[in-house]
C-alpha cells in the first residue's frame, strides 16, 4: 500500500501546486499538455526545451537525459550514438541486470512460472511491471528500452488479464524483446503463436465449428494493416486461424483438429488451405503477407513517428519510413535509423509531451536516484505511483494500447499526481528506499549561484537542459518567497528548506512535461 507523505507535507505540496498551476502560465497544461503538439508554434515550444540537437535526440530516443548520457553523446555524436545504442549487447548493463535478479518470474517460462505459483496468481504480472519500470529508468540500452515499450504497445496484451497469468512474462521476453531490434515479420509470427496473445484475444478457443473472429479482427486493425478490411476478410481470416492454440500445459500448439480448410481470399492474399495437416504453414504465410503489406508499412511508421516525433505525424516522414520498411525486409533498425537523421524529427523539438510513466522515470533520471541497495520496495512504491496515475507497464485493459498523444493525459488530477511524485522524490519522502546523493543541492548544482535566480537557473539546466523563462522563474521562486534578484550564500539556511520545492517546481513546469 502507497504511504502517504505527511498532512503538513501534503498542505505545503497544495501551495506548490497552486504556485504551479497559476502563476507558472498555467502550468501552459493547455499549450503543453491539452493542445496535439503540431498544433503548437514551433516557436512556443523552443522557448521551453533546449533545442540543441543532442539534447532533442536523447529527450526522445531515452526515456530522460542524464549528464552521462548526454555527454556520451555529444562525445560520439547522433551517428556514433545511435550505432552504439542499435547495438544493445555491446553495452554493458551489469547493475541493472543485477537489480533484475530480485525480479525472477519478470522474464521467466510459463513451465517456471506455473512451478512457482499459484494458478491465477498476479506475481508475475507485478514482476514484470516493476522490471519495466526499473529498465526505464536504469538500463543504459535506451533505445532498446523505449522500442520495446514501443512493440508492447503494439502488440499488446494486457497485464494483469484474465487466463495470461503463465504467459505473461514469456511473451516479453520471447516475443516483444527477443525481436524489438529484429524483423516485424518474425515478431507477428512469434506473437501469432505465443499462448499470450491467444488467450488475450480468444484464438485459443477458436475452432472449426466455432471460429473467434477476435483475434483475426485485431490482427488486422491493430497489429497491421488498419481499417481497410471487410468483414469477409475478418470471416476468412478467423477460419484460416483456427488451430493455433494452447494445450494443457500451457504452451502453443497446433491443432489440426481445430483447423477449418477451404480455400481463403484476404487483402491481397489467397491460399488453397487445402488441408488439415498445412493450416499452420498457410497461416504463418498469411501472417507475413500482413507483415509486408504497404498499409502495414504505413501503420507501423505512422505510430513510430506518433511515438517518437509528433502526436501529428509529418507525411512526408511517414511515406519514407514506410519504404525504408518495406525496402528492408520489415527490419526495424534501418527505420529507426531513418527515423531519428530525418529533418522532420530535427524539426519536431517540443511537440511531445511525456506521458504519466515517462514523467515519473525522467524524474527519478534527471534527480540520479539508484535503486535500494536490497529488495524492492522502492520499485513498489514507483510502480504503485503509476497505477494510481493510470499509466503503469502494461496494465491497459483494452488491446489497443496506451494512447500516445498528450490530449489523453491532460486533466487536473493527472497533473496533480505528477507533482506529488515530483515533491516526494525531490524531498526523498516517497519511496524513501532510493538512493540519492549525499548533498542532492551539490549533485545538481556544483558551484552555488550569487542570487535565487541563478538557483533556479542553474537547477532549470540541470534538470530540464535550459533555463526556465523568465515569468515561470519567478513564479518558482514565489513558493520560498524569493525573486530572482534575492541574494544567496552559502550560509542562507533557507535553501535547504526551499530546495525541495524549487526542484519540485522546475519538474512541474511546462519545460520538463515536454521531451
Amino acid at each position: 500500500m502507497q504511504t502517504k507523505p505527511e498532512p503538513t507535507r501534503r498542505a505545503v505540496l497544495g501551495g506548490a501546486v497552486a504556485v504551479a498551476a497559476t502563476a507558472v502560465g498555467g502550468l501552459a497544461l493547455d499549450a503543453a499538455l491539452a493542445v496535439p503538439a503540431a498544433a503548437a508554434p514551433a516557436a512556443d515550444a523552443t522557448d521551453l526545451v533546449s533545442t540543441d540537437p543532442i539534447a532533442h535526440l536523447l529527450r526522445r530516443a531515452t526515456f530522460g537525459p542524464t549528464p552521462a548520457a548526454l555527454a556520451e553523446a555529444a562525445r560520439l555524436g547522433v551517428e556514433g550514438w545511435l550505432d552504439r545504442q542499435l547495438a544493445p549487447a555491446k553495452i554493458a548493463d551489469g547493475e541493472l541486470d543485477a537489480l533484475l535478479t530480485r525480479l525472477p518470474l519478470a522474464g521467466a517460462s510459463i513451465a517456471t512460472v506455473r512451478a512457482k505459483l499459484p494458478v491465477h496468481s498476479y506475481d508475475a504480472f507485478g514482476q514484470l511491471g516493476r522490471a519495466a519500470v526499473a529498465r526505464a529508468i536504469w538500463s543504459n540500452r535506451q533505445l532498446f528500452e523505449t522500442t520495446a515499450a514501443f512493440w508492447a504497445n503494439h502488440l499488446h496484451v494486457a497485464a494483469p488479464s484474465s487466463g495470461v497469468w503463465d504467459s505473461r512474462a514469456d511473451y516479453d521476453a520471447s516475443v516483444l524483446r527477443k525481436f524489438t531490434f529484429g524483423r516485424f515479420a518474425d515478431m507477428l509470427k512469434a506473437s501469432a503463436r505465443h499462448p499470450s496473445m491467444l488467450t488475450y484475444l480468444d484464438n485459443r478457443s477458436s475452432t472449426k465449428k466455432q471460429p473467434n473472429e477476435n483475434y483475426a479482427r485485431e490482427l488486422m486493425e491493430l497489429h497491421t494493416v488498419g481499417m481497410i478490411y471487410s468483414e469477409a476478410d475478418v470471416k476468412a481470416a478467423a477460419r484460416l486461424l483456427t488451430g493455433l492454440s494452447v494445450d494443457a500445459k500451457g504452451q502453443y500448439v497446433y491443432s489440426a483438429t481445430k483447423h477449418a480448410t477451404g480455400a481463403v481470399s484476404i487483402l491481397g492474399f489467397s491460399h488453397a488451405n487445402a488441408t488439415a495437416e498445412g493450416g499452420e504453414a498457410a497461416a504463418l504465410a498469411f501472417l507475413d503477407h500482413l507483415a509486408r503489406h504497404p498499409a502495414t508499412a504505413e501503420r507501423i511508421a505512422t505510430k513510430l513517428c506518433v511515438r517518437f516525433v509528433a502526436d501529428e505525424a509529418p507525411a512526408s516522414l511517414v511515406a519514407r519510413l514506410a519504404e525504408v520498411y518495406l525496402a528492408n525486409d520489415t527490419a526495424i533498425i534501418p527505420v529507426l535509423r531513418a527515423l531519428f537523421t530525418s529533418p522532420e524529427f530535427a524539426a519536431s523539438v517540443g511537440r511531445k509531451v511525456r506521458t504519466p510513466f515517462e514523467d515519473l522515470v525522467a524524474t527519478v533520471r534527471a534527480l540520479g536516484l539508484g535503486p535500494e541497495a536490497s529488495g524492492v520496495a522502492g520499485l513498489d512504491a514507483l510502480y504503485n505511483t503509476l497505477v494510481n496515475a493510470g499509466n503503469a507497464p502494461f496494465r491497459w485493459a483494452p488491446p489497443n494500447g496506451f494512447p500516445d498523444v498528450a490530449a489523453a493525459w491532460a486533466s487536473p488530477a493527472a497533473f496533480l499526481i505528477r507533482c506529488n511524485s515530483h515533491l516526494n522524490l525531490a524531498a526523498g519522502w516517497y519511496p524513501k528506499q532510493l538512493t540519492r546523493p549525499t548533498d542532492l543541492l551539490k549533485a545538481l548544482v556544483p558551484v552555488l549561484p550569487a542570487t535565487y535566480g541563478g538557483l533556479v537557473d542553474a537547477l532549470a539546466v540541470r534538470l530540464v537542459g535550459t533555463k526556465l523563462p523568465a515569468a515561470h522563474t519567478a513564479a518558482v521562486l514565489s513558493v520560498a518567497g524569493k525573486v530572482p534578484t534575492s541574494s544567496l550564500t552559502s550560509k542562507d539556511k533557507a535553501v535547504a528548506g526551499s530546495l525541495p520545492y524549487l526542484i519540485a517546481l522546475v519538474l512541474d513546469s511546462p519545460s520538463f512535461q515536454l521531451r
